[in-house]
């Protein structure tokens, strides 16, 4: 017999995911174009602060680093504070790197060292420009954020999404909520499902390679930063439009070649398969996922626990994300204005970018590889580019090649996923050279 719901549980389910899907996906007639609610409501607190969101982001760099320094130092007795310690209790490599960004952003503040460091096609670009957008969007997408979370919203997705998973993508249907909660989430919450459920065997080897590499595309809120980084936000449609008609080609491709296709498809050694989930015989697909939205709305959180865990969301992304922008992001600036090194690494596809007619292919070519350090590098870099047809290319091909070490790179390496790096290189160039075509072509279209 199915379970009969209160109309206060089908309330919880649809009002909160209409308010999402109202804030994150609904397109808004602007001055210029479209954008989403969320776009502009954060470019009102970016237009009112913008005199302190420099010394705000310096100082918000800067105690990150101190607490991770603290924390690191003070051994097992934070554990007794989950969030305090997952924030802040990172390994080595990443605290050195906060500690360098709160150097960074120090130095660039107060305008200290070499003009290299903190000069505005560097660090001033970084301080000044980009993690002033990243304040704005990260503190109203980490607070909404649970609206699409934690509500049933992706459940009844996830449920939806079960037949075609499999023929299209060789993965089982529970993996639809993995890519979801990374398309409109966040990456690296996508690489965390998928590592849990490989670890209780839900996933073999080789599904938990394809679903970390394949699907943990960065969410609505960093696709967003993008193309207000690159001066198009009034065509946030057609670039997300363009983003995943790109990331879904990719999806049927990759898992069919090498180094994807090559993995075994066993299970974690000691772990028993716990095979697909079934719909059973009471249920269509439809009323199965509702129920399962329902199931997740009558355990939804309480008013308190929504926007602490949308503050603690915010913290997370102000926190997590700013210093690994700042660290990667200024040595990446460096190396980019003052040596040649990205126009080496760029040559080769400067014949390519021609072929397919790309305005200012030259330049273009030298955003194509960087993305592998950090996905905001092609969007910084290519925003001086006066073509807007060529500045789409960057945004979307940054997006689309999903790979990059700063965040979904090194959270993979650091989960029970079985990837090692040399597949993420050959992940990262052949979804490069996959959809790069695909993205060109609907360029062409567009503009």
């Amino acid at each position: 017999m199915q379970k009969k719901y209160p109309i206060s549980t089908h309330l919880k389910f649809i009002i909160p995911s209409l308010i999402g899907i109202l804030l994150f996906i609904t397109p808004i007639k602007v001055d210029d174009g479209f954008t989403i609610p969320i776009g502009i409501l954060a470019g009102f607190v970016e237009t009112i602060l913008a005199n302190y969101l420099s010394l705000i982001m310096m100082l918000i760099i800067v105690i990150t680093a101190i607490l991770t320094v603290v924390i690191k130092l003070g051994g097992n007795k934070y554990e007794r504070f989950p969030f305090i310690n997952n924030l802040f209790n990172v390994n080595t490599f990443w605290t050195i790197t906060r500690i360098i960004a709160a150097v960074f952003a120090v130095m660039v503040y107060y305008q200290l060292g070499t003009e290299a460091i903190y000069s505005e096609d560097t660090g001033d670009l970084l301080l000044g420009g980009l993690l002033h957008t990243l304040f704005a969007v990260f503190l109203f997408a980490g607070l909404f954020l649970p609206l699409l979370m934690d509500f049933g919203l992706l459940d009844l997705f996830g449920t939806l999404m079960t037949k075609i998973m499999r023929p299209l993508f060789r993965l089982p249907g529970r993996a639809s909520v993995d890519s979801l909660a990374s398309w409109v989430g966040d990456g690296t919450i996508g690489v965390l499902l998928t590592s849990k459920q490989y670890e209780e065997g839900h996933y073999t080897r080789r599904e938990s390679v394809i679903i970390g590499t394949t699907f943990s595309v960065v969410s609505i809120t960093f696709t967003l930063v993008i193309i207000e980084t690159v001066g198009l936000e009034h065509m946030f449609i057609p670039f997300y439009l363009t983003v995943i008609i790109a990331g879904v080609i990719a999806a049927l491709i990759m898992p069919r070649i090498p180094p994807l296709s090559r993995i075994p498809d066993t299970y974690m050694d000691g772990v028993e398969s716990q095979g697909e989930e079934k719909i059973p015989e009471s249920y269509s697909l439809f009323s199965y996922g509702y129920k399962k939205a329902l199931d997740r709305a009558e355990n939804s959180p309480s008013f308190s626990l929504f926007f602490k865990r949308g503050l603690q969301n915010v913290l997370d992304m102000w926190m997590g994300v700013a210093p690994i922008v700042m660290a990667f992001g200024l040595i990446a600036l460096i190396f980019a204005e003052f040596t040649p090194l990205f126009e080496w690494l760029g040559m080769p596809f400067i014949p390519l970018l021609e072929l397919m007619q790309v305005p200012y292919a030259k330049e273009a070519s030298e955003t194509i590889l960087i993305g592998f350090a950090d996905m905001f590098l092609p969007a910084v870099i290519g925003a001086s580019i006066e073509s807007d047809m060529t500045r789409f290319i960057i945004a979307v091909l940054s997006v689309t090649q999903l790979i990059y070490m700063s965040e979904v790179g090194g959270v993979l390496l650091g989960s029970k996923v079985p990837v090692k790096f040399i597949d993420l290189v050959f992940v990262f160039l052949l979804r490069t050279l996959i959809t790069l075509p695909i993205i060109v072509g609907i360029a062409h279209l567009l503009f």
